[in-house]
């Protein structure tokens, strides 16, 4: 099991994301929340609000997430990570079914 981790700049383009994802059964749930986001972005500093996309799939479906979420996401450098996850028999089960 895996995590996708996507910063997007506002909820509606998170719900796009996810919904886009869930359609093509590449993750099987996803939460958004809001966050804080603080970098360096072409030498000045940001403080900035944002929402993350946490995403449960299968780590083989990484690199097609990385391609359907560029083809949508508003950033020039989208934030796409990949975690490592263990869950729960019942919950991993769960996933397998949902996702392709």
């Amino acid at each position: 099991m895996a995590l996708a981790y996507i910063t997007c700049p506002t909820e509606r383009e998170a719900v796009k994301i996810s919904k886009h994802l869930l359609g093509k059964k590449l993750i099987a749930c996803s939460n958004i929340s809001p966050i804080r986001s603080i970098y360096r972005w072409e030498g000045k500093l940001q403080d900035e609000k944002e929402f993350a996309i946490m995403a449960k799939t299968k780590g083989k479906n990484f690199e097609k997430i990385k391609i359907e979420v560029r083809k949508i996401h508003s950033y020039k450098v989208p934030c796409i990570l990949n975690i490592d996850a263990e869950a729960n028999e019942e919950y991993e089960e769960w996933i397998n079914r949902e996702v392709k």
